[in-house]
């Protein structure tokens, strides 16, 4: 028999070994794609590494074997160039003097098949015109795929879609943040408007309206003021405003213009706006799969809007048009009809159009408590209070290192929440509505915002599928030699725009298109050799462009959502609206590639291309227009 202390000393030594031999394994962690592509390069790296041995590592991987290229980095070491050509399930196996440490199982699939998920989404989303089908679909195909793009797989990949990919974007926790904030600033915008306050803003500005010219300024202006939301703009702007438009014998159709025009691009470029939260998730998400940028996700969003050309330039378009009396092509026509009493698109607006719901949604319990404060004072705090929390967690000795490195989704939260709080308290304390009333109002505005919060999660989840499947790896290697890159932006702009026009949504668009745009224009910078900060002006403009095609998109489609909006808030026959604001459209669409776009991308700075701009926007404004009045 073995004595007690001796047993004890042997499981001692065994423990140790173990630990030891457990601790060695736990410092060799190779990092492995799950799926590859064929032909394509792939790189494995091994982590965590404490072993003096660093060049003895090598890596079997289909009967072959490699080692690392760089072996003097005490952190890691790299299998670069790894190259697989059948598709086929691979096992990768690290070893040290042929003892086995560590295996990954690697799939490799056709390169055309990386595309599928993105390009399913475009052309069930123009076959369909509904984008969340066309969404899920493309995040099944994705599924299907990175489990190797075998039959026997499809009904594991479909539940993988819920399972894996959308709980994954909603465990997120920027995503929650931005999910929150959406939310929290969807049901501010209920509140204000139920109880007064958004009417009070609009009868502020009623008493400037003398003539046709002044009416479509205030318009215009009011369409401005409302920045933070493109739907409640339309819908407050068209149905406060159409009365006096009618009085002062403006065209529907010119109104339904100046609330189409101004809504969707106020929104996109402003710093505080319901489109913000859409726009820093899908911007987050995808650089997140580039290491070399280390910009927030803010920070690229602000440097991108001086690349926004087209939303910029229809403002002042519109401001012009507004402010000169001045028309062109057939708004021409239906604003001289309307001065003598025939608006054509006031005629057709009686054959059954209605918004009733939508504008009831916003219409005020009381209006004739109606108080522009209640309105604008918890704008100005969640303004303030953003403004502040970007100050408070950001670090830096400049504004712009400070709002650079700061938590924009805290200062985002921090803000709605305050604006919430402050209307909710500005209501009761007026006796305007119950605590119940507001709360209900809150989420009355809420509800306005679940679709884009769907469409937002299905994005992320098609993101996470496309960067598994390295898609901008594969159209990068496709389309390096054929598209300069200083074309690339109004290429992502050309696309963009038609695919939003023939879907109808440009925040499904944004949804489809930046998971692969962001990656793929670093690959064509990368494989350039202009991967560089002095180049990220490519990067800020492509992302920009995404927005803008989508915008000038949503605004030409006669099935967009703020388009159908824009005809039922201002009353005026849908087909009469869309063409007579097609032409304004392809105008300012056009100045934006030819001046702005195509320029900023052989290297000519944004700012002297925006001032050239605004000055051709005006000046064509005087030349093709004519006076009205």
């Amino acid at each position: 028999m073995i004595p007690m202390n001796n047993k004890n000393s042997i499981f001692l030594c065994i423990a140790l070994f173990l630990g030891a031999f457990t601790n060695t394994w736990a410092q060799s962690v190779m990092d492995a794609p799950k799926v590859v592509l064929t032909d394509i390069p792939f790189e494995i790296t091994v982590t965590e590494n404490s072993s003096l041995d660093f060049c003895n590592y090598s890596l079997e991987l289909n009967d072959v074997s490699y080692t690392a290229e760089n072996c003097s980095d005490a952190n890691q070491i790299a299998f670069s160039n790894l190259v697989l050509s059948k598709k086929a399930a691979y096992t990768a196996q690290l070893s040290m003097n042929g003892q086995v440490l560590s295996s990954n199982k690697i799939v490799a699939v056709w390169g055309w098949v990386s595309i599928l998920p993105p390009l399913i989404s475009i052309i069930i989303a123009l076959l369909f015109r509904s984008v969340i089908p066309a969404l899920f679909f493309g995040i099944w195909i994705g599924s299907f795929a990175i489990l190797g793009f075998n039959f026997r797989v499809v009904w594991q990949s479909f539940l993988d879609v819920i399972a894996i990919y959308v709980k994954s974007a909603l465990a997120n926790a920027d995503h929650a943040a931005i999910i929150i904030f959406s939310l929290m600033i969807g049901g501010l915008v209920g509140i204000i408007s139920k109880n007064g306050g958004m009417y009070g803003v609009v009868n502020s500005l009623l008493r400037f309206t003398k003539n046709p010219k002044r009416g479509q300024v205030i318009t215009a202006t009011l369409g401005l003021a409302i920045f933070f939301d493109d739907y409640a703009n339309t819908l407050v702007v068209g149905n406060t405003m159409r009365k006096i438009t009618d009085k002062l014998k403006i065209s529907r159709a010119k109104l339904a213009f100046l609330v189409d025009a101004t809504a969707a691009p106020i929104a996109c470029i402003a710093l505080i706006t319901t489109w913000v939260g859409f726009q820093l998730g899908m911007i987050d998400a995808s650089i997140q799969q580039i290491d070399a940028v280390t910009e927030s996700a803010y920070l690229i969003y602000l440097k991108s809007i001086a690349y926004s050309f087209y939303p910029i330039f229809m403002l002042v378009f519109v401001m012009t048009i507004a402010g000169s009396g001045r028309d062109f092509a057939s708004m021409f026509k239906y604003e001289t009809e309307a001065r003598i009493g025939r608006d054509p698109s006031l005629q057709s607006s009686e054959m059954g159009y209605s918004n009733e719901a939508e504008t009831d949604r916003l219409e005020p319990k009381d209006p004739s408590r109606a108080r522009a404060l209640n309105a604008v004072i918890p704008i100005a705090l969640f303004i303030g209070s953003v403004i502040g929390g970007l100050f408070v967690t950001g670090e830096g000795s400049s504004v712009q290192e400070i709002i650079g490195s700061a938590d924009a989704y805290q200062a985002l939260l921090w803000g709605s929440m305050i604006a919430v709080i402050s209307a909710i308290i500005l209501t009761l304390a007026q006796g305007i509505m119950s605590l119940e009333e507001a709360v209900q109002s809150w989420y009355e505005g809420v509800k306005f915002m679940i679709f884009a919060i769907i469409v937002l999660i299905m994005a992320w989840s098609l993101a996470e599928t496309t960067e598994l499947l390295q898609t901008a790896n594969y159209l990068s290697s496709i389309l390096d030699e054929l598209l300069p890159v200083a074309m690339v932006p109004t290429t992502i702009f050309i696309l963009s725009a038609a695919t939003a026009f023939a879907t109808g949504t440009s925040w499904g668009t944004m949804g489809i298109f930046y998971p692969i745009v962001v990656p793929l224009v670093w690959q064509i910078l990368s494989i350039n050799g202009v991967a560089d900060p002095e180049h990220f002006y490519i990067l800020y403009s492509s992302i920009a462009c995404v927005l803008c095609g989508a915008v000038w998109g949503d605004h030409c489609s006669p099935i967009s959502d703020t388009t159908i909006m824009s005809s039922m808030a201002s009353g005026c026959d849908h087909i009469d609206h869309v063409t007579t604001q097609l032409p304004y459209a392809l105008v300012v669409a056009s100045i934006a590639l030819l001046l702005g776009t195509i320029p900023t991308g052989f290297g000519f700075p944004a700012w002297i291309m925006i001032l050239i701009g605004l000055v051709t926007v005006v000046s064509l404004v005087f030349i093709l227009g004519k006076k009205v009045d």
